[in-house]
C-alpha cells in the first residue's frame, strides 16, 4: 500500500478541452457479455527495456520527487531499467452539489502535466511509457462506487481527456483513500469498476490501463460476463516487501507483478529475493514504488542483476539532477522534505513544483558558497523579497519572517 503521500492539502481542478469536469458526451455503447475485448496476447506492450526479462514499472510520487528520475537509470547495456513511469497521482473527489465524482490535480502533479514537453516527452523519447495514477481522496468517491453506467463512462471521458491533452500513456487505477459513504456517497458495488474500465478502453483503445491490484475493486472484477481483465492491460499487487501474483481473470503471467518493493524502506535481499522469485516463476511485471531524488543505482542494481543478470548504472540523456545547487527544506535546521537540487536560474512556483518545491511551504534552504537566491512571496517574481547568500537555517529569523511563504525564486 503507498502510505507516505499526503492527500489532504487543497486540490485544483483541471479544465479539459472546455468540457465541464463531469462531460455527459461519453460513449453510450452498451456493456455486454459478447461485447469485443482484448485478449492476453492482445495486450499492448512497452518498448524501453529492449531486453529479456519482466517490464519495470515505477511509482514516482510527484509531490516530493522528479518523474525524470525514471529516466536516469539505465542496464550496464545502454537499455532503460523502467519500461513505465507512473505520476502519482491525480484524484476522484466528489462535488456535493452535482452529486457527481471530480478529475482533480494537486499543485505538484499540475506542475508535471503543464510541463509535459519537459516532464513526460524526454521520457517517452527514451522508449518509457508514462501514466497517470488515479485513486481516491476521502471525499467518498472511488473507482468501485459509480453509480451507474452512465456516470462511469463520464468519468471515463476526464480520463480520456487527460491522456489526450497531456499526451499520456494511459492511466493506472489505485482503490484507496475513497472513504467510500462519506458525504452520504454509494458503497462499492458489483458494475462500477468493470463499467469504468470497459468505458475507458472504447474512449483509448491504444493506451495503456492498469490495477494497482488493492481495495474493493479487487474483488469486483466481473459484470455481466465482462472482466476486468479483459480491458486492462495490466495488474501488479500493492504490498510492499510480499509477493503475490493478483488474480485477475483475462491477464497473463506476462501482464502480472506478484511482487512489489519500497525502494526506499524494502531491503536489498527482500527486492532481489522477490526480482528472482518473478523470473522463476515467469511473470512479466516487477513493481517499484517511491523513486528518490537521489542516486539509487546500488540498491536498484540487486534487482536488475536478478531479473536481467545486468546491473544498473544511474545518469544519463541529461535528466540527472545538478550536482551542485539551491537546496529547499520543509522544516527548520534543514529539516523535513527537500527539493531537488536547484540550479541557476530565474524559477516561477510551477518550475519550482517540479523539483519538488511546495508552494508556502520552505522553512529553511542551502546555497552554494558564492551564489545569491532572492526569494519571492509571491509567483512570478512578486511580492516581498529576500535576498541571501549564504545557508540559512531558519526563516522565521528573517526580516519580514520569511517562512512558509516563498512562491518563486532568482538563483545567480
Amino acid at each position: 500500500m503507498k502510505t507516505s503521500i499526503n492527500l489532504s492539502f487543497n486540490r485544483i481542478a483541471v479544465a479539459l478541452f472546455g468540457f465541464a469536469l463531469m462531460c455527459t458526451a461519453a460513449c453510450k455503447k452498451d456493456l455486454t457479455p459478447n461485447a469485443k475485448t482484448n485478449t492476453a496476447s492482445s495486450k499492448l506492450g512497452t518498448n524501453a527495456i529492449g531486453v529479456s526479462g519482466p517490464k519495470g514499472v515505477c511509482y514516482v510520487e510527484v509531490n516530493n520527487n522528479d518523474i525524470l528520475n525514471v529516466g536516469n537509470y539505465t542496464l550496464s547495456t545502454g537499455e532503460q531499467l523502467f519500461d513505465i513511469g507512473i505520476i502519482f497521482a491525480a484524484n476522484i473527489n466528489y462535488n456535493t452539489t452535482t452529486q457527481k465524482a471530480e478529475l482533480f490535480f494537486n499543485p505538484q502533479v499540475t506542475a508535471v502535466l503543464n510541463n509535459a514537453a519537459t516532464k513526460i516527452q524526454p521520457l517517452q523519447a527514451k522508449g518509457i511509457k508514462v501514466m497517470l495514477s488515479i485513486l481516491g481522496n476521502h471525499q467518498g468517491a472511488g473507482i468501485s462506487n459509480f453509480p451507474s453506467q452512465q456516470a462511469a463512462q463520464d468519468f471515463a471521458q476526464l480520463l480520456a481527456n487527460a491522456v489526450t491533452t497531456y499526451g499520456l500513456d494511459g492511466i493506472d487505477f489505485d482503490d484507496e483513500y475513497a472513504d467510500y459513504g462519506t458525504n452520504n456517497t454509494g458503497q462499492p458495488n458489483s458494475s462500477s469498476f468493470v463499467y469504468l474500465v470497459t468505458a475507458l478502453r472504447q474512449l483509448m483503445p491504444n493506451k495503456l490501463i492498469s490495477f494497482y491490484f488493492i481495495g474493493p475493486a479487487a474483488s469486483n472484477l466481473s459484470y455481466n460476463g465482462v472482466t476486468v481483465g479483459s480491458k486492462i492491460d495490466y495488474s501488479w499487487q500493492a504490498y510492499y516487501g510480499s509477493y503475490g501474483a493478483p488474480n485477475v481473470p483475462g491477464l497473463a503471467k506476462s501482464n502480472l507483478g506478484p511482487a512489489a518493493i519500497d525502494i526506499q524502506s524494502t531491503d536489498a535481499s527482500t527486492a532481489a529475493s522477490l526480482a528472482t522469485q518473478t523470473v522463476s516463476d515467469g511473470y512479466g511485471i516487477y513493481l517499484y514504488y517511491n523513486l528518490p531524488n537521489a542516486d539509487s543505482h546500488t540498491y536498484l542494481s540487486n534487482v536488475s542483476n536478478a531479473l536481467y543478470g545486468k546491473a544498473t548504472v544511474f545518469g544519463s540523456g541529461g535528466t540527472t539532477p545538478p550536482a551542485t545547487g539551491v537546496t529547499f527544506y520543509q522544516d527548520i535546521n534543514y529539516g523535513g522534505t527537500v527539493t531537488s537540487n536547484i540550479a541557476k536560474g530565474n524559477y516561477t512556483l510551477s518550475q519550482l513544483q517540479a523539483l519538488g518545491f511546495v508552494n508556502d511551504w520552505a522553512s529553511s534552504v542551502k546555497i552554494p558558497s558564492g551564489w545569491t537566491v532572492t526569494m519571492y512571496s509571491d509567483d512570478n517574481f512578486t511580492g516581498t523579497s529576500w535576498t541571501l547568500t549564504a545557508n540559512t537555517t531558519n526563516f522565521t529569523t528573517l526580516s519580514p519572517n520569511a517562512n512558509d511563504v516563498v512562491s518563486s525564486v532568482k538563483i545567480q
